[in-house]
């Protein structure tokens, strides 16, 4: 194994030489959230002598076990990221993209995304982040604080902010512009990119987003909404108010993790088109709902790549937080102020499964896009998008374009066993031809701010929407009826 040496703040770190990159694994942006820092805002590393191995990875967040997440370790000990570039020395820095990971703030971890193929193509550094999940990173505990034990609000936030800074200061030693940096993510990945746009404190650490399939009315939750989930989570605990700050430093990772599980079944099922785990809006770090400022001008104002995926819940419908049945979104159109008549009347074939997963799809996802789409492209250059592709077996399935999909074109998986097993059926050229566009509209975005120039910026005037497919095209404004019957419908705070 050929290796290479970066010299960060911190310490030196000893990376791999692959075949078409090089890879630093698992390096510390922040010290180990645990024991005293446990439920505390993100510390500095404490730098360190020596050679620091970074050639494999280490810990993912605590989370329960998941299939796409595999057998990897889980641990508290997950501040890191990983940093992939060209293997060759360039005369000038090179664009730097930032990768939050999905997962619903609850599973997941950055080693599941590769950097090289971008790398490679693009001649950019890539980085992916671990944060803190669940009840150690999106529950706020804050008010149950003693004076011995503080809990701070906000964590994985305040972790992604950590390690954007660290990008800030380090990325230079592995050849990375820190003036250049794109920030992308895919589902709560993508509402943590559209968050952090909201966040002040996040000003100058990035300069340009992609979010995709973000379900943006999830992106934060309020003040009270966190009080009232936290203690819920308590009494699956079996912890009262007055015991917490003394309980929760000791509960057991495993017993957080289904304390919280149970929480969020009970929130959702009390509060459909609900979800609550996510930053809360505190009126400080986060001064405003995300989606809020995002459509009314409290965002930055940075170039933005946003879209979703054609099919988005069709696999949801095994997941009891997402509504997909009949009866589960007139429960969620109601309280969300929207006639379920009038929507079911603008989708044929409604209330049948498919027709009902077309409008869950909306509702979650697509809708509160468009109410993202419509404010921040009057203030800055916004592309749109919707992921179409589906290799064939999808198709023949009746899944299609589903939730995720376009992350494999994204990280370069065209070779990958998961699409040599999608494509078996056929469908292996255009996802490569799929593959080749996409990565060529990130990075020209990545490099300049601006997709490729078949790509023309969305505006309220001139809905432009580049639908990735085999071939692509440009439609302007489509399904404009059902945008304009989503227009003003937003998910209120869950009791």
């Amino acid at each position: 194994m050929f290796t290479t040496d970066v010299e960060t703040m911190d310490g030196v770190v000893r990376g791999r030489r692959a075949p078409r990159a090089v890879q630093w694994r698992s390096i510390p942006y922040a010290a180990a959230p645990v024991g005293e820092l446990r439920f505390r805002a993100p510390q500095p590393v404490r730098p360190w002598t020596g050679v620091r191995d970074a050639t494999r990875f280490g810990d993912a967040a605590v989370q329960r076990r998941n299939p796409m997440v595999g057998l990897r370790p889980t641990g508290e000990d997950c501040l890191t990221l990983n940093v992939t570039a060209p293997p060759d020395a360039s005369t000038r820095p090179r664009p730097v993209m930032v990768f939050l990971h999905g997962g619903s703030y609850l599973f997941d971890t950055a080693a599941r995304y590769p950097g090289d193929s971008l790398a490679a193509r693009g001649d950019v550094v890539v980085v992916t982040v671990n944060y803190r999940l669940g009840a150690l990173g999106y529950v706020d505990f804050s008010e149950l604080s003693s004076a011995d034990r503080p809990f701070e609000s906000n964590l994985g936030l305040r972790d992604q902010l950590a390690a954007l800074k660290w990008v800030r200061r380090n990325i230079a030693a592995f050849g990375g512009d820190p003036d250049n940096v794109t920030l992308f993510g895919e589902s709560s990945g993508a509402d943590a990119a559209l968050t952090l746009m909201a966040t002040p404190a996040a000003d100058g650490l990035f300069h340009r987003a992609i979010a995709q399939s973000p379900a943006a009315d999830w992106a934060a939750v309020e003040p009270a909404e966190a009080r009232r989930f936290a203690r819920r989570l308590l009494g699956h605990l079996g912890v009262t108010p007055a015991a917490a700050a003394r309980a929760l430093p000791e509960a057991a990772a495993k017993d957080l993790c289904r304390a919280t599980e149970r929480a969020v079944r009970d929130t959702v099922r009390a509060n459909p088109g609900s979800y609550p785990i996510a930053p809360v809006i505190d009126g400080d770090l986060l001064p405003q709902a995300p989606l809020d400022a995002l459509a009314k001008g409290g965002a930055r104002a940075l170039p933005l790549i946003i879209g979703t995926n054609r099919d988005e819940n069709t696999l949801a419908q095994f997941d009891a937080t997402v509504p997909t049945t009949a009866p589960a979104l007139r429960a969620a159109l109601e309280r969300c102020g929207a006639d379920p008549d009038r929507v079911a009347a603008a989708y044929p074939g409604y209330p049948k499964r498919a027709a009902a997963i077309r409008v869950s799809t909306d509702f979650v996802l697509w809708r509160p896009a468009q109410a993202v789409l419509e404010g921040h492209s009057r203030r800055a250059a916004t592309y749109c998008y919707r992921f179409d592709f589906a290799p064939r077996a999808l198709r023949l399935a009746g899944l299609g374009a589903i939730h995720g999909i376009e992350l494999l074109p994204v990280f370069g998986g065209v070779d990958s066993a998961p699409v040599r097993l999608l494509t078996l059926a056929g469908g292996r050229q255009g996802f490569r031809a799929v593959q080749d566009e996409v990565q060529d509209h990130w990075l020209a975005f990545a490099r300049t701010g601006r997709p490729l120039d078949s790509w023309p910026a969305y505006t309220p005037e001139q809905r432009n929407t580049r639908v990735i497919d085999h071939p692509s095209r440009i439609e302007v404004d489509p399904q404009r009826d059902r945008r304009l019957l989503w227009k003003g419908v937003r998910v209120p705070a869950a009791d």
